[in-house]
C-alpha cells in the first residue's frame, strides 16, 4: 500500500502537528516533567493535532509500530527491544547495518496494515503508527480501532506527526524540523532523549553542510524535480506536494520540487501534466526489493518505462538520462535517512558545489 492511499482519511489522534515547522528540544507538543513517577523526565504529556493530550507516567514497555518507518526510528533511539510486533515489515537489507539484523528479531504482526483484534489482543501498552486513521485494505479485517477501544484495552495510541498531520498541516514542510519532532518526541516518550539528541544533531550536521553549499542558490534558479513514484503505478503518476516529507528533502538539497503547487501530501495527476513541467531531474523513486539485484533491477524497469513511454520519451532529463536512483523509502516517509536522501540529491544534481569538499 502506497502512503497516498493512507493519508487521505482524517487523522483521529496524531501527534503535535510539526510537520510544518517546529522542532527544538522536546518539540512542540511535548511536555516533560521534572520528577515525574516514571524515572528522569516523566511525566511526558503529549499533544495531538487537536490539542488532545497523552500523558506517559513512565516509558512504555510493549510497543507495536505501525510499519517500518516507526520501528526504525525505535531502534536508533535504542528502544528496539521493547518493540513486540509491527506491520508492514522492512524488506530485508532495507535498513543500514545491524539495524537490519535487529529489525529481523521483531516478530511480524501483518505484512500490512495490522488487522484491528490482532492488534488489540497484541498486549501492548503502544501503537506508534506512521499514518492516518485508514479502512483496513479490503475490510476484511474490520475498522482500525477507535480511541475508546485503545483505551479498554490499555493501548495508548501516538502518530508520527511529520507524515500522520501532514494533510492537515496550515504550511508546506521545507524542512526537516517535523522529522527532527518525532524523532524527539519518541525518544522524551521512550526515555531516550539523549539518543534522540544525538540522531537529530548527525541529522543537522549532514543538512547544514549542503545548506552552506547550495543555499545561495536563487529559487528560481534551482533545477526543477520530479519524484516518479514507480511504484504506485504507471497508469497515473502519483505526485508529492507541499506538506510531504519528500517536499522538504527536495527542497532542503537545492531543488525545486515541480509538484510544489499542489495542496496535501500526495495527489494523483496526469502524465500531461508531468510533461508540462518538464523537470530538469527526476528521481526513480522505488521500494526496496530486499537485494541490491533485485533493486537495480527495478531501477532499470523504471528509468526504461520513462524511456519508452510516449509521453515522457521526450523529455530533456529523460533524454539525456538524468535519473537519481534513490529509494522511496528514504524520501517519502520519515526518518534519519531523509538527511542522507538530501545529502545524495545534493551532491548529484550540483556536484561542482562539492568539489571543494574532496
Amino acid at each position: 500500500m502506497r502512503p497516498w492511499k493512507l493519508c487521505g482519511v482524517a487523522v483521529v489522534v496524531a501527534l503535535a502537528a510539526t510537520a510544518c515547522g517546529g522542532g527544538a528540544g522536546a518539540g512542540p507538543g511535548t511536555d516533560q516533567g521534572a520528577d515525574g513517577q516514571g524515572g528522569s523526565g516523566f511525566p511526558v504529556r503529549v499533544a495531538d493535532c487537536q490539542g488532545v493530550t497523552t500523558t506517559f507516567s513512565a516509558a512504555p514497555r510493549k510497543i507495536v509500530t505501525s510499519n517500518a518507518a516507526a520501528l526504525e526510528m525505535l531502534l536508533r533511539l535504542g528502544a528496539g527491544d521493547r518493540v513486540i510486533g509491527t506491520g508492514f515489515p522492512p524488506g530485508k537489507g532495507a535498513l543500514p547495518g545491524d539495524l537490519d539484523a535487529k529489525a529481523r528479531k521483531v516478530p511480524v504482526l501483518s505484512k500490512s496494515a495490522i488487522p484491528k483484534e490482532k492488534l488489540l489482543g497484541s498486549g501492548a501498552d503502544l501503537y506508534i503508527d506512521s499514518f492516518a486513521a485508514m479502512k483496513i485494505m479490503g475490510g476484511s479485517a474490520g475498522d482500525a480501532p477507535t480511541a475508546e477501544e485503545f483505551k479498554a484495552a490499555g493501548i495508548k495510541h501516538l502518530y508520527l506527526a511529520s507524515t500522520a498531520c501532514a494533510p492537515m498541516a496550515k504550511k508546506p514542510q521545507r524542512d526537516l524540523s517535523g522529522v527532527e519532532g518525532d524523532i524527539k518526541r519518541l525518544g522524551a516518550v521512550t526515555g531516550t532523549s539523549e539518543r534522540a539528541d544525538e540522531l537529530v544533531a548527525g541529522m543537522r550536521a549532514k543538512v547544514g553542510k549542503v545548506r552552506r553549499a547550495v543555499g545561495d542558490i536563487a529559487p528560481d534558479k534551482r533545477p526543477t524535480y520530479f519524484f516518479f513514484d514507480y511504484d504506485a503505478g504507471t497508469k497515473q503518476p502519483v505526485a508529492v506536494c507541499r506538506k510531504q516529507v519528500a517536499n522538504a528533502v527536495i527542497g532542503q538539497a537545492g531543488a525545486r520540487n515541480v509538484f510544489e503547487g499542489c495542496d496535501g501530501d500526495f495527489k494523483p495527476v496526469s502524465w500531461e501534466d508531468v510533461v508540462a513541467k518538464n523537470p530538469d531531474w527526476i528521481q526513480l523513486g522505488v521500494r526496496n526489493r530486499g537485494d541490491a539485484a533485485a533493486n537495480a533491477k527495478a531501477f532499470d524497469q523504471a528509468a526504461e518505462f520513462l524511456k519508452s513511454f510516449p509521453a515522457t520519451k521526450g523529455l530533456a532529463a529523460v533524454r539525456h538520462g538524468k535519473f537519481l536512483r534513490i529509494g522511496s523509502e528514504r524520501t517519502t516517509v520519515a526518518g534519519v535517512g531523509n538527511a542522507d536522501t538530501v545529502e545524495k540529491i545534493a551532491h548529484t544534481i550540483h556536484p561542482t558545489r562539492f568539489k571543494a569538499a574532496h
